[in-house]
């Protein structure tokens, strides 16, 4: 164990410098970071990485959910589609999803975050201005395949980036915020569309929702080009940071326990990291967890139809999200803030998933507008703060090899969106305005959450799971050095 993880000894404690031994094959090399420096560095990281991620995952989760404001504004009227016909379209988006995951990030962890995360931006930012030119419910299910397919390495491409610069007790604020796109995604989307499909409905003889996928896909093809020259790289090859400083960056990594970072140990080949991941039970317990509250999650594609029924013309029903959204926004952040300050991931999961229960509980027996709109407000809020969490757990749970880490972020993704697939289908028109079903099982998906999150939690804890890794590690290093991929 005393090979694989870093020497940390404190030189003065009084003024919070430490030295870390970061070992470079048979040599070592000291690097003193003072709390100054650390605070400066990690402040640096923030603003060239944070600001940028944000912007790309808005257009990410406005791409992939401005199906909801389309069907809104007439989609299903116009191609002569069911309810149901539209949840096979929801549904169609999470099978291309889950299959490019994985081999997406086992990819990305042997290439160049800045290369290869805008070049699939382009790509769905020109799917989605595609949609405006479909005519029937064949065109719109391939798209949305297709669409599923090329955002499949987006969201767990940028968690592995996040992973990779950021320290365990910094990553549950920095995956919120992340995260809060999402949600400033559905404020900014419910106003976009509002506007777009209000004022330009019939313009140039295209209905508003055509407009809503032309003007929002251009959009994102922008802001891919310029992804393309600002996104960073991996610490130890990215731009704009010098020697000095990614010695640092790499010894503070080394001392949270990435043991494989800026040393000579063998990195792992993409099929051995797979192995790894696959047969460690802990994954395979944040997937189901992260399943429960993706599931609960699919409320997001049904929040303008739910406004709607409490009585909500269409275009009012639009602007009518912001609030829902703007109350999680703030909630998940608050819920990260604490989370990172107690180092604790299992009782703020447990606690936002038990507030999003309780609200969809009320929300299932009260019929009265004001207050289901109230317990949407905190359903929404519930859900949101607890998914970035959950992947925050997963990054601190499976630090290293990196390869492993990637994959396991992209395991507990994929796998957990399946439940999107059922997800999106509790909530069938013929049961409006009631949406009993939806209120119903949305509640046991965050209630299985919320005893998941206790029991995993205690799991973890007491199985201590260093051994398993250095073992694995160890094969590893016993094996010729893989050649490059």
């Amino acid at each position: 164990m005393s090979n694989a993880l870093p020497h940390i000894k404190d030189l003065d404690e009084d003024a919070k410098v430490h030295h870390f031994d970061v070992h470079e094959g048979e040599d070592a090399t000291d690097v003193v970071i003072s709390d100054a420096e650390r605070k400066r560095l990690v402040w640096k990281i923030d603003r060239q990485l944070m600001p940028l991620i944000w912007i790309m995952y808005i257009f990410n989760y406005l791409d992939r959910t401005n199906i909801g404001n389309a069907q809104l504004a007439g989609l299903s009227e116009d191609l002569g589609m069911t309810s149901q016909d539209y949840n096979w379209a929801l549904s169609v988006f999470f099978f291309g999803y889950v299959i490019f995951e994985i081999p997406s990030n086992m990819l990305l962890s042997r290439s160049r975050p800045s290369v290869f995360l805008p070049t699939i931006m382009a790509i769905w930012g020109g799917l989605c201005c595609c949609m405006a030119a479909i005519r029937n419910l064949g065109g719109l299910m391939a798209l949305r395949f297709i669409l599923g397919c090329v955002e499949a390495g987006f969201a767990p491409g940028v968690l592995f980036l996040m992973s990779s610069w950021y320290t365990q007790a910094e990553q549950a604020r920095r995956f919120a915020i992340y995260w809060s796109a999402a949600v400033a995604s559905g404020s900014f989307g419910g106003l976009l569309a509002g506007a777009i499909t209000s004022r330009l409905d019939g313009a140039a003889g295209l209905e508003g929702w055509r407009w809503l996928f032309i003007i929002e896909g251009v959009a994102t093809v922008i802001v891919s080009l310029a992804a393309f020259k600002l996104l960073l790289d991996f610490p130890e090859t990215a731009k704009g940071f010098t020697q000095d400083e990614r010695a640092k960056i790499m010894a503070r990594l080394r001392q949270d326990g990435h043991a494989d970072m800026q040393t000579r140990e063998r990195t792992v080949t993409p099929m051995r990291a797979f192995i790894m991941a696959v047969s460690d039970w802990r994954v395979w317990g944040l997937v189901l967890i992260y399943s429960m509250i993706v599931g609960a999650g699919t409320i997001s594609y049904f929040i303008p139809v739910l406004t709607q029924s409490l009585g909500y013309s269409r275009v009012t029903a639009q602007y009518m999200t912001i609030p829902i959204y703007m109350v999680s926004l703030v909630v998940c952040i608050a819920v990260a803030i604490s989370s990172d300050y107690f180092n604790d991931r299992r009782y703020h999961i447990a606690a936002a998933s038990a507030l999003g229960f309780a609200a969809s509980v009320v929300a299932a027996a009260v019929l009265q507008p004001t207050v289901r709109y109230v317990m949407l407000c905190f359903m929404a809020a519930g859900v949101w703060s607890a998914l970035p969490l959950a992947l925050t757990w997963t990054s601190n749970t499976i630090k290293w090899p990196r390869e492993k880490r990637a994959i396991a972020l992209a395991m507990v993704n994929a796998l957990g969106n399946l439940s999107s697939v059922y997800g999106s289908r509790i909530w069938p028109d013929w049961t409006a305005p009631q949406y009993a079903i939806g209120f119903g099982v949305t509640a046991g998906f965050l209630g299985a959450a919320v005893v998941l999150a206790v029991v995993l939690g205690w799991a973890y804890l007491k199985f201590p799971h260093d051994a398993f890794v250095v073992k694995q590690m160890a094969k590893v290093r016993r094996e010729p050095a893989p050649s490059a991929v």
